[in-house]
């Protein structure tokens, strides 16, 4: 793409009062982006109102400092690492999203070469859930992300806290499997900023993973912070690109939710796993399945009701140290926060009072003891004495043997 193609997409994106719907149709008329806005006021008024042509007539205060960032964000690109800016008709613009009603002008892509051609890959699944999940929510979100990847099915997720970063980590893992299908990309992660930013900055460190075995996409322009309103419209590009939806844990009223229902509305398959009736984390996947979400409790239910997903066609070849890495390219990401990397199983679990956070590491399922020392990472003495204050407060029961469950609610 020419300097002057990339500065007119750019400029229309930018252009205050020019929505999808006018963008669309001024693309019919004029066929080039750059026609646009070489078109006289008189031409332009026969497409859009007379305010729409003044906003179009003038460019917008951001535009030459966006052009800017983003062709230097594209100069940083290196032999192992892809940075393409991909619009409306492209050969490789994603053919899943042309049957949305709002369809992104462009996208933006960051990861492995070979990963790019995934943009046309049918073999994916979206993984998502709860941002503040149990910790048998983020085992399952791992463990299944992981069987599925290893059978050559390409996971999809949000790059959030919680289950879309276990999500994420268990494709990853599921790809280096010696069962895991030759070349096969191992996540995309749709995200909800510009992609020089990472947000939350703890999953820094699985973004550049991701970079390496996958792809970064955002329909964002670079510099665009992590505003509230831009999480739910990226749902609709998960639920788009993906053949069907797995939902692990998930509140009510959730993101995941709105996934789900788009989903359905798209006639995507919309997959759920049930949990304890006392967690407010599974109340989302009940109501999905009383809506007639499939129950599943194993990777292989999803594959057996969408046999079509197997076998994926080789995309990716995973560098080698030898070949580079990532962290020998120029740093894709800018720095927009203090947090600090989480590891996988902590991942949105970060309550500060000792008996909220046994409490929270033994979820609503049964554990052992060895698993909740493993889970909060404490000396025997203090857990056991964390469990035996628990227990007098009725809040959890033992069940013999070194088990514990929390009490029920009802």
């Amino acid at each position: 793409m020419s300097r002057d193609e990339l500065g007119a997409w750019l400029r229309l994106i930018l252009t205050p009062g020019i929505g999808p719907v006018s963008a669309y149709e001024l693309l019919r008329v004029f066929g080039r982006v750059e026609a646009l806005f070489e078109a006289s006021p008189a031409a332009l008024r026969l497409v859009v109102s007379p305010r729409q042509t003044e906003s179009l007539l003038q460019a917008p205060p951001l535009w030459d400092g966006l052009l800017s960032r983003t062709l230097a964000w594209l100069d940083a690109a290196t032999p192992q690492q892809h940075r393409a800016v991909i619009t409306l008709g492209d050969p490789l613009y994603p053919s899943a999203f042309l049957n949305l009603d709002d369809p992104p002008l462009l996208i933006h892509a960051l990861g492995a070469p070979a990963a790019f051609a995934a943009l046309q890959n049918p073999k994916t699944l979206a993984v998502v859930g709860s941002r503040n999940p149990t910790p048998a929510g983020l085992d399952n979100a791992f463990a299944f992300s992981q069987h599925l990847a290893e059978k050559g099915v390409l996971i999809v997720s949000g790059l959030a806290r919680g289950i879309d970063g276990a999500a994420h980590r268990g494709a990853l893992q599921g790809s280096h499997s010696q069962g895991a299908p030759v070349g096969t990309a191992a996540t995309l992660a749709f995200v909800g900023t510009g992609l020089d930013q990472v947000y939350p900055q703890a999953h820094r460190e699985l973004a550049q993973r991701i970079a390496q075995q996958g792809l970064l996409i955002s329909e964002y322009p670079l510099g665009t912070p992590p505003l509230a309103s831009n999480f739910p419209k990226r749902n609709r590009l998960i639920s788009a690109f993906s053949q069907g939806v797995l939902v692990v844990e998930a509140g009510l009223p959730s993101g995941s939710l709105v996934t789900a229902r788009l989903s359905l509305e798209q006639g995507k398959e919309v997959f759920a796993i049930p949990g304890s009736i006392h967690s407010p984390a599974s109340r989302g996947c009940h109501a999905l399945i009383k809506q007639g979400a499939k129950l599943v409790e194993k990777a292989q239910d999803i594959l057996d009701e969408l046999p079509h997903l197997l076998p994926v066609l080789p995309l990716l070849q995973v560098a080698s140290p030898a070949s580079g890495s990532l962290s020998e390219a120029p740093p894709p990401f800018s720095e927009t926060s203090t947090e600090k990397f989480s590891e996988p199983f902590t991942d949105g679990l970060k309550p500060t009072d000792p008996d909220q956070a046994v409490l929270a590491a033994l979820g609503y399922e049964v554990v052992d003891l060895d698993t909740l020392q493993a889970r909060c990472g404490w000396a025997t003495p203090a857990l056991q004495a964390a469990l035996m204050r628990l227990e007098l407060s009725d809040q959890i029961a033992p069940l013999g043997g070194g088990f514990f469950q929390r009490r029920g609610l009802a």
